[in-house]
């Protein structure tokens, strides 16, 4: 989106139950139902027509929307496009997609980290066979915490999402049908490249062919996208109780979140992070908030400062080869419900036992508040300097 948005107003909304989006009031939605709602919200947005890119299940979705609602989209670009075979539809089963759901412990969280782990390594992820490991296998420790951290946000609704993607039938358009323009590529390393030989005939609207690396593959698909030249943009219907503002200071440059009268300042929550290490001085933050007050109208309210030692109540929470910070950040979240300061375990810092607070649904939004403020030392320490 950086390098597009050149080119374009580049729009990228969560699918329905992942990242920030509410999932369908449905219990078991299809494909038909995922197009319709990505249709819907263009609708709302007041997008008549307009070119899109989908990447593997977002090239699903977008192909059935088009389907669907011919008129609007001019072209579509799609990274990967999956054709199974019975006997991959039979391996996958119910296997790839378990229930998902937190545990007392966070023992969830290991299971997590080491499937987004070998998802690299191996495809399907539980398929440990030599016939199965992928070109691209790594185990670069934030790579893995990016899908990690999407995980934890769509939580066991993952399973509608991308069951409806593993449902859907893969019915190509015949070679007479007239569609907008389709560009279908698949770079070297990437599991559904074969199945580009699976297509079969398409309609003259529609190309496919293999590339030989994600960089190949985005300027293949922009080149592509780009065929329409220049299109004007029409005016976006704006929520104004929430976004993202873009905000520049002498020590800041980037996007802050807010929703409603939740302000995620800097390194906490959906906001960028500092460049570099966190500032410890007020100004700093202080000159983030005025901007961001200035920007938006909207007024920034810190929640009181915990009591304690800033060293002690914010570990380190950097993602490592063994996905340990996870279950760290869980400790933490149950601590903070049995203990003040949580890290001070002792009759006389102990605090009154809330039920309601200790159960998994509530211990896992906390723990990934925590994930997500990797700047809350520093803006500790900043608040208690500030005078």
């Amino acid at each position: 989106m950086r390098e597009w948005g050149a080119q374009f107003t580049c729009i990228a909304p969560d699918t329905p139950g992942f990242g920030q989006s509410d999932p369908l009031l449905l219990d078991e939605p299809d494909i038909g139902d995922f197009a319709d709602a990505l249709v819907a919200f263009m609708a709302a947005l007041g997008l008549e027509r307009t070119a899109a890119y989908g990447f593997h299940s977002g090239g699903i979705i977008l192909v059935t929307a088009m389907k669907r609602h011919p008129n609007v989209f001019s072209r579509l670009a799609i990274g990967g496009y999956a054709v199974w075979t019975p006997e991959e539809m039979a391996l996958f089963g119910e296997a790839y997609l378990p229930p998902f759901r937190p545990s007392v412990y966070g023992e969830h969280l290991t299971w997590l980290w080491n499937r987004i782990l070998e998802q690299s390594w191996f495809f399907p992820w539980f398929d440990v066979r030599d016939e199965a490991r992928l070109a691209v296998a790594h185990d670069d420790p934030e790579r893995v915490h990016a899908v990690v951290m999407d995980m934890l946000d769509a939580g066991n609704a993952y399973r509608a999402g991308y069951g409806a993607v593993l449902r859907a039938p893969r019915d190509i358009p015949p070679p007479d049908a007239i569609t907008p323009p389709v560009l279908i590529t698949a770079y070297d390393g990437d599991p559904l490249q074969p199945h580009i030989d699976r297509l079969g005939d398409m309609p003259t609207s529609w190309e496919a062919y293999r590339v030989a690396s994600p960089d190949v593959h985005r300027q293949s698909s922009l080149s592509f996208l780009l065929r329409d030249g220049d299109v004007p943009s029409p005016p976006i219907a704006e929520d104004r109780e929430a976004g993202f503002a873009h905000i520049k200071t002498d020590a800041f440059d980037g996007l802050i979140h807010w929703d409603g009268d939740m302000v995620d300042p800097p390194g906490h929550g959906l906001s960028d992070p500092w460049p570099g290490d966190a500032p410890v001085d007020w100004k700093s933050w202080a000159d983030v908030f005025d901007a961001f007050e200035a920007a938006t109208g909207q007024r920034v309210a810190l929640l009181p400062l915990p009591k304690g030692d800033p060293d002690r109540l914010y570990p380190l929470l950097v993602p490592d080869r063994f996905g340990t910070y996870l279950t760290t950040a869980w400790s933490v979240a149950r601590a903070r419900e049995l203990f003040d300061p949580w890290y001070d375990v002792s009759p006389t810092t102990a605090i009154p036992v809330n039920a309601a607070r200790l159960t998994p649904e509530v211990l896992a939004r906390s723990a990934r508040d925590i994930l997500r403020a990797r700047s809350a030392r520093a803006l500790h320490i900043a608040r208690e300097g500030k005078g």
